[in-house]
């Protein structure tokens, strides 16, 4: 035999990591972890506990897929032996498959997966694919090409990563290792049912050490499934703790406490009967059920319909608005917001950063004036300011303002918005304080100019404004569909955070140094980024000592003033709308300001079939596009 010293895989078999106190702290997902047999140095036990409930992972879903397959040669040796659907039990009433072979959940379907297990009905049912290159193109996206997505990145690299582990199962009895050196190209498709499609092109390096001795470069095409599979939840119920689930910090709260707090931890005690036991399940229960019907049906102000002791007071809102101009459109957001705001919520406030306009100004001042004396209870403010208009300055001036504290949700919008409760809801569930940061995607109108002739119609100014201004009730839900609008996801001036957190002395605020509108809402959130505290540098500091994660957090924060990340929360939001108005872009804007302006009047034209049929129609523009 070999000694082991002079085996050329004990390297990998035997890993060691070389990197002292930082060893296994990145990203476990390698080629190292996933081969050896033995991983050496770990230093910190918080690195341990992390790596062993990586490889606990990756067990249970070796383990799953073993079930999955052992399933099917059930199946398969069942219809070979013409086992009769009545004996196919595990035990008398315990079936080996619990699903009907007509379920989607069926685990006997023993066939060879091919790509169409989704039948479309209609053309509207088709799966489109998207081209994986150096970039990611995709032809229903608003942005067709784009630079591929961490998420899709490291998916990719999980699957060549099972591949290649796959092919080379074997490599000793063949004599032979295959290597992955690059992906050439791809399609990809999700199916919302079933799961995600592959097809990959990959370029690899075929080396046979056995015999005759060869390398050679290779290309193999791959079609992969990546099937979803069930949801397994676990629910700790009572506030029962199992015994090995306690951490040392709370062996630490138990010393302090004594008896009563074992109790209370364990779930169990010299004077606790199962009655007692019963008793608080049932308490638990009901306090989470009040909790969820005080979140889904909420009650206006000063109503009377439960008890206040029993429901959380509701964290505040307030609502930073810049302006310059625009009063008749500032009319229509101030109806909507004393319609929803003002009338059935009753703890959101407003907070106006205008610039001065000697034509509008005393009219808005005028109208904040009178709502403010008649909703004495709701802080409704303004902010006047000079100068050219610069919105990063308005937004930073009404952040550091005294009228809003540090406790209350500022929630950054702009005049051309409107919006229902649902949205109120939404930035109370999404906005967590030292936590995450909340930027809604909108819905954006298109341009509702008509068509005459094969031709649009223009609509000047006044007339969308007058016809803006009248719009109607704002409880109603906003009919939302292809043909009215888009959400737009490019844009992040619409924003919800905790005034202590924008405050932060790593993020700031926002940037002043803009003028005009656009490419503030950029800066604001590539400081929110940029001052996260990143899993892999968190891991470092663990690995370096400086950080105990078994400690209290809380005394953690204060000795150690480390800020905490803020995750940025992005989802599409039906209820917050933008009204559609004429956009003009200033030539002395800066490129990148100019460049942005120009993509949102481009995109709200009118969507693609629209489009369209406007340039099969025109005959101008169809002998242009030939030219």
């Amino acid at each position: 035999g070999i000694p082991c010293t002079w085996n050329y895989e004990m390297q990998s078999i035997l890993h060691h990591n070389s990197s002292g106190n930082r060893a296994f702290s990145g990203n476990l997902k390698n080629k190292e972890v996933h081969s050896a047999i033995t991983l050496h140095p770990v230093k910190r036990p918080a690195l341990m506990y992390r790596l062993h409930a990586y490889t606990l992972g990756l067990k249970a879903q070796e383990f799953r897929q073993q079930s999955l397959l052992l399933h099917r040669d059930i199946a398969q040796m069942t219809t070979l032996l013409q086992i009769p659907k009545i004996n196919k039990n595990l035990a008398p009433g315990v079936p080996i498959f619990p699903q009907d072979e007509t379920s989607p959940a069926y685990l006997g379907d023993h066939n060879v997966l091919d790509l169409n297990r989704h039948r479309p009905a209609h053309l509207g049912e088709l799966i489109e694919w998207d081209f994986i290159a150096k970039s990611l193109y995709s032809a229903m996206h608003p942005n067709p090409k784009r630079k591929i997505e961490s998420s899709l990145k490291e998916g990719l690299n999980d699957v060549v990563r099972e591949i290649m582990e796959h092919i080379n199962n074997f490599s000793r009895q063949r004599g032979r290792v295959i290597e992955f050196r690059e992906l050439l190209y791809g399609y990809m498709r999700v199916n919302s049912l079933y799961g995600q499609d592959l097809i990959l092109d990959l370029l690899l390096v075929y080396k046979k050490y056995r015999g005759k001795k060869m390398t050679v470069p290779v290309r193999r095409h791959l079609y992969i499934q990546r099937s979803f599979t069930d949801i397994r939840v676990r629910e700790i119920t009572g506030g029962v703790v199992p015994a090995h689930a306690v951490t040392a910090l709370d062996r630490r709260r138990i010393a302090g406490g004594g008896s009563a707090e074992v109790s209370r931890m364990m779930g169990t005690g010299g004077n606790t009967t199962g009655l007692d036991r019963m008793r608080s399940i049932l308490n638990s229960g009901w306090e989470r059920l009040s909790d969820t019907l005080a979140s889904q049906f909420p009650v206006a102000a000063g109503s009377d319909f439960r008890n206040p002791s029993l429901a959380p007071a509701k964290d505040r809102i307030v609502f930073v608005i810049p302006l310059a101009g625009r009063s008749e459109t500032f009319m229509r957001f101030l109806r909507n917001f004393e319609e929803i705001a003002l009338g059935r919520d009753g703890r959101t406030d407003l907070l106006v950063s205008m610039y001065v306009d000697p034509a509008e100004s005393p009219l808005v001042t005028g109208l904040l004036d009178q709502l403010r004396a008649q909703y004495p209870r709701n802080r409704i403010n303004y902010l006047q300011l000079y100068g050219n208009f610069s919105r990063g300055v308005a937004l930073d001036r009404a952040i550091k303002s005294p009228f809003c504290k540090p406790g209350d949700i500022l929630f950054f919008i702009d005049v051309d918005m409107i919006f229902t409760q649902r949205t109120l809801d939404r930035i109370r569930t999404n906005v967590i304080r030292n936590r995450q940061v909340y930027l809604p995607i909108v819905f954006s109108e298109y341009d509702p100019q008509p068509e005459v002739g094969g031709r649009a119609k223009l609509i000047t100014t006044e007339h969308h404004r007058s016809s803006s201004s009248s719009f109607r009730n704002f409880t109603a839900p906003y009919r939302v569909s292809n043909s009215n609008g888009y959400f737009r996801q490019f844009g992040y001036g619409l924003a919800g955070i905790y005034k202590a957190d924008i405050l932060r002395p790593d993020i700031g605020g926002f940037n002043t140094d803009i003028n005009g509108w656009g490419l503030e809402d950029v800066k604001f959130l590539e400081n929110i980024i940029a001052a996260n505290v990143k899993g892999s540098a968190r891991l470092l500091d663990v690995a370096d000592g400086k950080v105990d994660p078994f400690q209290d957090p809380l005394s953690l924060q204060q000795h150690q003033q480390l800020p905490q990340e803020l995750t940025v929360f992005r989802a599409p939001d039906p209820s917050l709308v933008h009204i559609f108005h004429p956009i003009s872009c200033d030539r002395n804007l800066e490129e990148a300001q100019y460049r942005m302006c120009l993509g949102t009047k481009a995109n709200t034209l009118g969507s693609f079939r629209v489009l369209e049929e406007r340039f099969v129609r025109d005959r101008e523009l169809l002998l242009y596009g030939r030219r």
